[in-house]
């Protein structure tokens, strides 16, 4: 197919260009900047008027909380914080760090029934003492989220548009909310991004087209593993999860490595072009173009996440359960990494407090040592990201969970479990999950690295 071909059916909705399961619904992204900078004075008018607060705290998972992580981690902006995991240490950390009165919260979840982002809820609802004027809403139309914030007298609802999934959702509402709460510059972040969406619309020096096409060619050729430079700060997270749940699925799809090196018959170089911080705004549509591109050449879905709720029911499940889950180790590392093979990739997945990562390096450069490239990811946030690769993508991975002792229990307000049995159950459900699709894998406790 002609680049100039696929550019128009892409702009078309064209849902052949894919699998023909009706993936032209789910390209409401590709006008977003255009309408989310009509709601730049809107959106900067709720900022202002957030008086007396000194800490503002997102709660959110996978698409609704990594643009907000990559903004915050850019801009250095310190009294802005993203809640992301359900380990106890690192909830009560943030507690610690909070004056509550003077703390405002934004609620994000697009289906609005998010387990981990609705425990965080009623957690900090309650500590709040129920002050719904220090909470905000970021959810789709008619979900239970906007139910309950109506109930319980949210300050603001803010909706998505159901036609963008949540990994493409940071140029709406899920990120600029949060970037509002940043005082970020919202019309020079979406000016950039209007940009990107023009020359994405070309077929002579497209960005979007361009690295979409080189990605895809590359992964025809055995050239799966997508290394590419961790910056600006932490933009790898956000291009990890659109990468990996976009293209992992049906035994195929791109591993996004952020931070590896090149050397390897199975690797292959990807990036866009930045050279400030508010390049960002085009930096991500650039991807979100990339990466619907190569899904067209790899032949798969790029908007929908099969392979995702299956840890989720399996977490579920064991929390019905009675009593605590163990996680005792299982199997050997050494035995493990033995397997290890050209073009495989190797995951470190750690359900451990996020404060103690630095103590994962040494099993990293252990990993390496295979020659493997080596991805990471904390649990249950990397659920919600590359999660879905690790079990619907190609069987190339190594997978070694380690876990933590979670602490205390933190209990869950009207929750029969709190944030340690859930946390727990979490890491249970995915390894299950692996061992069943016939992964590689083992589990180690942090203590014994």
């Amino acid at each position: 197919m002609k680049p100039a071909e696929l550019v128009e059916r892409i702009w078309e909705r064209d849902a052949s260009l894919w699998t023909g399961a009706g993936e032209g619904r789910w390209l409401g992204w590709l006008e977003e900047p255009l309408r989310m900078r009509k709601r730049v004075e809107e959106l900067d008018s709720f900022a202002a008027e957030l008086t007396g607060f000194d800490d503002y705290v997102l709660l959110g998972m996978g698409g609704s909380s990594l643009g907000p992580e990559v903004f915050r981690r850019t801009f250095a902006t310190e009294r802005f914080h993203v809640l992301d995991t359900t380990h106890p240490s690192a909830i009560r950390a943030l507690e610690g760090l909070l004056d509550l009165a003077r703390t405002f919260f934004v609620v994000s979840s697009k289906s609005g029934t998010t387990l981990e982002t609705r425990s965080h809820l009623d957690f900090f609802f309650e500590r709040s003492g129920g002050d719904g004027a220090r909470f905000a809403a970021v959810t789709d139309p008619g979900s239970e989220l906007e139910r309950a914030a109506h109930e319980r007298g949210f300050r603001r609802v803010f909706s998505g548009q159901p036609t963008i999934g949540g990994r493409y959702s940071v140029l709406s509402p899920f990120g600029l909310v949060p970037a509002a709460l940043m005082r970020l510059d919202l019309a020079r972040l979406l000016d950039r991004a209007c940009a990107m969406v023009e020359a994405c619309r070309a077929t002579e020096g497209n960005p979007g087209l361009t690295l979409g096409l080189a990605m895809g060619e590359s992964w025809r050729e055995g050239r799966d593993k997508v290394c590419f430079a961790d910056e600006p700060a932490g933009v790898g997270l956000w291009v990890e999860q659109l990468l990996a749940e976009s293209t992992g699925k049906e035994g195929k799809g791109l591993v996004p490595v952020p931070g590896e090196h090149m050397e390897g018959s199975d690797r292959q170089l990807a990036g866009v072009e930045t050279s400030h911080p508010y390049d960002l705004g085009g930096t991500f549509f650039a991807w979100e173009f990339a990466t619907a591109v190569a899904g067209s050449i790899i032949g798969i879905n790029p908007f929908d996440q099969p392979n995702v709720q299956e840890a989720k029911d399996r977490t579920e499940a064991i929390l019905e359960r009675d009593g605590e889950t163990p996680l005792e180790p299982d199997g050997s590392i050494e035995e493990l990494l033995s397997e290890a093979r050209e073009g495989d990739y190797i995951a470190i997945l750690a359900f451990t407090d996020p404060a103690q990562e630095a103590r994962l390096e040494p099993l990293v450069e252990r990993a390496r040592q295979t020659g493997c490239v080596v991805t990471r990811g904390l649990g249950p946030r990397y659920l919600h990201s590359t999660g879905q690769l690790h079990k619907g993508g190609p069987n190339t991975g190594l997978f070694i969970q380690v876990v933590d002792d979670p602490g205390d229990e933190l209990p869950i307000p009207d929750r029969p479990f709190g944030f340690r049995q859930l946390i727990r159950a979490q890491a249970a459900g995915d390894y299950e999950a692996l061992k069943e699709r016939g992964r590689r894998v083992a589990r180690i406790r942090l203590e014994e690295l």
